[in-house]
């Protein structure tokens, strides 16, 4: 079996829904459905510094603050984040062994469709010891051959090869379960970083604002035009706004810090978002459509099917106890005494060996029940992820359509806040408008921006869970 162990390539036509985009919001190209997969040996064609990687030694146990230090920070672009993720994913890296442990017990089953052969030899030299009377010692040479084999198990064979190649087929889907869990996780968590870069933009211009406020404000009163109150609020407005900057910028560093974990970074390194805030494409099939290629892309679906084809396999070889036995045997012997004037001697043996159990105490058909058992557990897991798997596929194609409306309403909201801000600056400047006003102008604006990156990155959001749930998978 061929099968991708690299990540499954999202390829989705871009079309416009039935909601219109306002102008000046970005949105980035999905590649066509008949895209196929990148094909698991391609080499990437992003670039990825070296010093992001981590130290190749995975027992590597920092003592020293100056390891840990972060000496940089570099910004990265999604491409780069789903590239180190696809590389550095200890998650990742563990199933990719477990892989390869299947693959090996795969081999370990089929070597019972061979015989077993093996050879033993013995050199010896016999003598009566250290008595009055010693004979003349006896060396002699055994040597012997036995060949067996497994003519009829009754199934036992088949069904113990049949189930390590379904687990076998169980942790390649489990790699690209986590693969795609992976791509998800790094996507969304490279979403919460662009939202906490931007909030951090966004309160620093709100402090800019209000310092800008405060200024006018103090140029009132000392022109004799303006009022302590009004100072006061907008000393006020300003510390607040600090306030609100500072923990941006904290939500900022553990934005940071979480995507460098789940990217398994350099411990010296320290990471930013590089893309833009834009809508990451539109999504063209039907909620129905979305669903059922669910159902058939889904390797959550399969992997239950092939936990339940081992259960079966199992039962299988539980009742294979029951039936009978039969193996083949053969054996060659060849004996030399030395220095006793006789040739070499030699024999064989052939012969069928037959097995049949009468009364076990039921042992068997218990273990087979207790397979039939799992079967029924597998199945009913199986109608229950089918049920989870549609369920999420309407929420996020709900959600995706809100999401959408969202950004043409923020958008606006944020123009219509901007002009506010200016009339209101006005006002107060004309002396028709009051210092309140002016604040919590800015106060909208501040809002109406967050919104509208709220609203851009939950529908980014829901677009990659979407992609993740109906993901088209490579060949295996």
């Amino acid at each position: 079996m061929n099968f991708s162990l690299l990540f499954v390539h999202y390829t989705w036509a871009s079309v416009a829904l039935a909601v219109a985009l306002p102008s000046g919001i970005a949105i980035l190209p999905i590649a066509s459905a008949a895209t196929p997969p990148k094909p698991q040996n391609s080499s990437s064609s992003v670039q990825v510094p070296d010093y992001l990687n981590p130290n190749p030694n995975p027992l590597e146990f920092p003592t020293k603050p100056e390891e840990i230090r972060i000496q940089r920070t570099v910004p990265i672009s999604l491409a780069q984040a789903l590239e180190l993720a696809k590389r550095n994913n200890r998650d990742l890296q563990v199933a990719i062994l477990e892989l390869e442990r299947s693959r090996a017990a795969v081999r370990q089953s089929q070597a019972a469709l061979f015989p077993t052969l093996s050879i033993n030899s013995s050199l010896t030299n016999n003598g009566n010891g250290f008595t009055s009377s010693p004979s003349q010692p006896v060396t002699s040479f055994n040597g012997s051959a036995q060949l067996n084999y497994d003519l009829y198990t009754s199934g036992n064979r088949q069904g113990a090869i049949r189930a390590a190649e379904e687990q076998l087929r169980l942790d390649e889907l489990n790699v690209e379960t986590q693969s795609l869990t992976i791509r998800l996780n790094a996507t969304t968590q490279y979403y919460d970083l662009q939202q906490a870069d931007e909030q951090v933009r966004i309160n620093r211009s709100a402090v800019e604002n209000a310092q800008a406020s405060l200024r006018d404000t103090l140029a009132r009163e000392q022109a004799g035009v303006g009022t302590r109150f009004d100072v006061l609020q907008a000393q006020v407005n300003l510390a607040n706004t600090q306030q609100q900057l500072t923990n941006a910028i904290s939500q900022q560093q553990i934005a940071r810090r979480q995507l460098a974990t789940l990217l398994s970074l350099s411990q010296s390194v320290d990471i930013s978002a590089a893309d833009p805030v834009q809508l990451a494409g539109l999504w063209q099939p039907t909620v129905e459509q979305t669903i059922i290629q669910a159902f058939q892309n889904r390797p959550e679906l399969q992997q239950f099917l092939a936990q339940r084809n081992i259960y079966e396999q199992q039962r299988r070889q539980a009742l294979s106890q029951l039936g009978p036995q039969i193996s083949l045997a053969a054996n060659y012997n060849l004996l030399d005494r030395y220095n006793d004037g006789v040739s070499v001697t030699d024999g064989y043996s052939v012969g069928l060996t037959g097995n049949l159990s009468l009364f076990e105490g039921g042992a068997a058909r218990a273990s087979a029940a207790q397979s039939t058992a799992n079967i029924g557990v597998a199945e009913s897991q199986f109608a229950s992820q089918r049920d989870q798997i549609r369920f999420d596929v309407e929420q996020y194609y709900s959600q995706l359509q809100s999401n959408l409306n969202n950004v043409q309403t923020s958008s606006v909201a944020l123009n219509q806040a901007r002009e506010a801000v200016n009339l209101a600056r006005l006002r107060f400047q004309a002396g028709v408008g009051t210092q309140t006003e002016v604040i919590d102008a800015e106060n909208d604006l501040t809002r109406a921006e967050g919104n509208r990156v709220a609203a851009i990155l939950d529908y980014n959001r829901a677009l990659a869970n979407l992609q993740r749930s109906t993901t088209l998978r490579g060949s295996r």
